[in-house]
C-alpha cells in the first residue's frame, strides 16, 4: 500500500494526499508547502495556476466523474 492517495473528485480537480515531487517536463520541482496535507491538481485546464486547481472547473462547466472498474 501506498503512502499516497489520488482521488478523482467528480468535476473536479485529482486530490493528492501524502507526500509527493512534482516535476515539470524538464524535472524541475514545483514549490510545495510541506505543511499542506494535500495537492489538487487541475483537470479542466483553465486553472490560472496550473498545474494546480485554482476551482476554476466550477466556472468553466467541467464534467468528468470516472468510476474505477
Amino acid at each position: 500500500m501506498s503512502d499516497v492517495k489520488i482521488s478523482v473528485r467528480d468535476n473536479g480537480p485529482f486530490l493528492v494526499e501524502g507526500k509527493v515531487t512534482l516535476v515539470d517536463g524538464e524535472g524541475n520541482a514545483f514549490p510545495i508547502d510541506p505543511n499542506k496535507p494535500a495537492i489538487a491538481l487541475c483537470r479542466c485546464g483553465h486553472s490560472a495556476n496550473r498545474p494546480f486547481c485554482d476551482g476554476a472547473h466550477k466556472a468553466c462547466g467541467f464534467e468528468s466523474a470516472e468510476r474505477a472498474g
